[in-house]
């Protein structure tokens, strides 16, 4: 499980933002049952899910870019790239003093009744610092702590001896981290790190699924995973009576296909036995003019069905299996083309102990206040994002407020869009529409 992130001189956040998923004390007697997973074994209780709210363009999407950076440098500086090769980082650059200053970043989760934390300093040009702490029980062990600027690095002598290796041997290049070279020489603990950001954190965003759509149409193609699919397209009301992903026909491949791409297929279909899915088909019924059922007609899930539903379908891949893994799924613009009954449905899936049994965690983004009125979150549960007039984002939750502004039975809804709580766009779009109706009133007496 995710306990915390923190992101420091990334984008639009120029101080440090930290989202936590520690449950607060506090709050014990809210939902307590159904939003927070107790660790009592690590006297923990995390919650299970979370929402962020925010105006256009305050830094939402940016947090989870964040993270989504984060996850991508870790699992491929040691694969891809040569000494002297940029990185991709983008530090805050509306302030002298942060622009060439590095980014910071750092998580810490639990994983296999451990807790981890790790995170990392990086510029464009090189990783400036990089640490890894490790904690089976209740002592916390120091596993590296890397500084290129000091050219130091200090290593637990036990638990990794890879690293004075990795050391002697100059095997880890300026721009490449530690432990992504450490995991590709087999040590236990990175290697550990490195399978949790793999295949137990996902960073998605709802308005391009093509980043998540094929991996849904292969679960698809599983019996099991078929069946909970159609279970969740027919709680969700869209009248779909089936669902089918079509596999690649190489022998029906146009000729308006590039040579070197019908190379690629050919080489994953035949050379790597691996299945290329191409669409998906929708099963509905078909009526008489009596509107008898006379049979069934299929329709493209991308030319014939609506938005909303491809949307729907194709989050449904990667939201069951967090489910049924217990990893932790962050999505951005979670509510857009979703009727918000559906996307409180969805959304609730995850504070259902009895379908959330292992601890998967939802995190998202969204504009429709409905998490605010809904009477089904915890204030710990509920984050804001806000610029301040110098450019510079903000995070902060509902439980950062006292209890005089945020009472328990509050309506967190009107409050919010009341600005009480910022993170709201100030308009002043009355004011323009005025002056212009001034302008004409100057103007127009000398027109006539």
């Amino acid at each position: 499980m995710l306990l915390e992130y923190t992101v420091r001189n990334y984008t639009v956040f120029k101080n440090t933002a930290r989202l936590s998923f520690v449950a607060s004390n506090y709050d014990k007697e809210t939902y307590e049952r159904e939003n927070v997973q107790k660790i009592p074994e690590k006297k923990l209780r995390v919650v299970k899910s979370a929402v962020v709210y925010g105006a256009n363009a305050a830094g939402k999407t940016k947090l989870f870019d964040s993270l989504a950076f984060m996850r991508q440098f870790v699992l491929e500086s040691s694969k891809k790239g040569q000494q002297g090769d940029v990185i991709d980082t983008k530090p805050f650059l509306l302030s002298e003093s942060t622009r060439q200053e590095p980014s910071e970043f750092e998580i810490i989760f639990l994983h296999k009744d451990a807790r981890y934390r790790y995170g990392f300093e990086v510029t464009s040009e090189k990783v400036i610092a990089e640490w890894l702490f490790y904690k089976p029980e209740s002592r916390e062990y120091q596993i590296f702590y890397r500084d290129t600027l000091d050219k130091t690095l200090e290593t637990h002598q036990k638990l990794f001896r890879k690293g004075i290796l990795l050391e002697s041997e100059n095997m880890v290049r300026d721009n490449a981290l530690m432990l992504s070279v450490a995991a590709q020489f087999n040590d236990e603990i990175c290697s550990t790190v490195i399978q949790w950001f793999t295949h137990n954190l996902s960073v998605l965003s709802s308005i391009r699924e093509y980043g998540y759509k094929g991996y849904t149409m292969a679960m698809n193609d599983k019996v099991a995973f078929h069946k909970k699919i159609m279970q969740l397209l027919n709680q969700a009301d869209l009248s779909i009576q089936d669902i089918h992903s079509k596999v690649l026909d190489l022998d029906a491949m146009g000729e308006d296909i590039p040579v070197e791409v019908k190379e690629q297929l050919v080489q994953k279909v035949k050379g790597e036995g691996v299945k290329v899915y191409t669409e998906c088909e929708t099963v509905h019924y078909l009526y008489d003019r009596n509107n008898k059922v006379i049979g069934q007609t299929k329709f493209s899930m991308d030319e014939d069905e609506s938005h909303g539903t491809q949307k729907f379908f194709y989050l449904a891949g990667p939201i069951l299996d967090t489910l049924e893994e217990g990893k932790t799924l962050f999505i951005d613009e979670f509510d857009a083309r979703l009727h918000p009954n559906l996307v409180l449905s969805l959304f609730s899936l995850f504070n259902t102990p009895s379908i959330n049994t292992k601890g998967a965690q939802l995190v998202i983004t969204a504009q429709n206040s409905i998490f605010l009125q809904s009477n089904m979150l915890r204030k710990d549960q509920i984050w804001f994002v806000e610029k301040d007039r110098f450019e510079a984002a903000h995070l902060y939750s509902l439980a950062d407020f006292k209890s005089n502004h945020a009472r328990k039975g509050d309506n967190y809804e009107a409050k919010y869009l009341k600005g009480k709580y910022g993170a709201i766009p100030y308009l002043t779009m009355q004011n323009y529409f005025a002056d212009t109706a001034c302008e004409k009133e100057r103007r127009w007496p000398q027109e006539r």
